[in-house]
């Protein structure tokens, strides 16, 4: 069957109409993520990414529904609650760019374009101060999260699992520097761009660092397949998993992987290779956990190694800290220290 970026924006109308129909309480529905690129395939693959609004809390917050082996509907639940303040979400890293240009599917009333009226208001949504706004939020997130990990007594799956969310939005306050965040399948592949934009080429090379890509090769990253996909199909079928190690997206994983290997970027690989294989470690043992174990070791994230990445985190998060005082300076907004 071949598959398309508009059969997939079809699906994506149909399912939205079709589920509001069913369900009163649905008052919007709107589409973001990749499927609102041009290309939005990586290896051949992608996820449609459905928010709906709802009046009340919903029962059930994501939902994994597959198409295809390769196409899956994601989507996600918020209520209207959480957009009651359009001002607030203007400085929002994550929920402002999800309502700043996505694709209407469905409402029930008009709440969607007050909703982004609001948050467009006067032009100002890309400029430096909320700009640096929305970047230091994510870069202070980083720094709670790393500051717990100054406290750890022993390092396993958790303690990694965290290192790498605090990495995450570390990158994404350099991102949104020039556009919004990038999700997780991409964001060692479109970080190096994201560095360039803001003239800090170099920065690319520290974050590439902290996950210990010095330390191997892709031909390494490619005999770790095997056994991260193992673990991956039996992580599914646990419960207390984190929801994103569902069997309807191996596929959209394992190709994506095998992609980056063979482009321009192949390092980029290992991001969600080993950052899926962490969260299915979570809830393993055996040899299973064993052998992520010996990846995360390679990579030097384990005993000693370990203390010495936390601290290269404290440096690079102090670095961007210093990027975004930069810019603060030159448009005459204060700094983490005052101007």
């Amino acid at each position: 069957m071949r598959v398309t970026r508009e059969s997939l924006l079809r699906i994506a109308k149909e399912t939205a109409q079709e589920r509001a129909y069913n369900d009163p309480d649905i008052v919007a529905a709107y589409l973001t993520g990749s499927l609102l690129n041009i290309d939005p395939m990586l290896g051949g693959t992608a996820d449609i990414d459905i928010v709906f609004v709802h009046k009340n809390q919903p029962k059930q917050i994501r939902e994994f529904v597959k198409l295809t082996p390769d196409f899956h509907l994601d989507i996600s639940r918020r209520t209207k609650d959480e957009f009651k303040s359009p001002r607030e979400l203007r400085s929002d890293p994550w929920l402002g760019y999800e309502m700043y240009d996505p694709i209407l599917l469905y409402e029930r009333e008009k709440f969607f374009d007050f909703v982004q009226a609001s948050l467009r208001a006067g032009f100002d949504f890309e400029q430096p101060p909320l700009m640096l706004q929305r970047c230091r939020k994510l870069l202070s997130h980083g720094r709670q999260i790393w500051s717990d990990l100054t406290e750890v007594d022993s390092v396993g799956p958790k303690e990694i699992r965290k290192y790498l969310k605090s990495i995450f939005h570390a990158l994404n306050a350099v991102a949104e520097l020039s556009g919004p965040p990038i999700q997780e399948r991409r964001l060692l592949l479109e970080f190096p761009a994201r560095a360039e934009a803001a003239q800090k080429p170099d920065i690319t090379t520290s974050a590439f660092g902290l996950i210990g890509i010095n330390n191997v090769d892709a031909e390494k990253i490619k005999n770790w397949i095997p056994d991260w996909k193992s673990a991956f199909k039996l992580a599914s079928e646990k419960e207390g998993v984190d929801l994103r190690i569902h069997t309807t997206r191996l596929n959209y994983y394992e190709k994506a992987i095998n992609t980056m290997l063979a482009g321009d970027i192949p390092m980029a690989a290992l991001w969600p290779l080993f950052h899926t294989w962490t969260l299915s470690a979570e809830v393993l043992d055996g040899d299973h956990l064993k052998f992520w174990e010996n990846a995360a070791n390679e990579l030097g994230l384990l005993g000693a190694g370990f203390e010495e990445r936390v601290e290269g985190l404290d440096h690079f998060i102090d670095e961007i800290e210093i990027i975004l005082d930069e810019i603060a300076k030159e448009n005459g907004l204060e700094t983490s220290v005052g101007i």
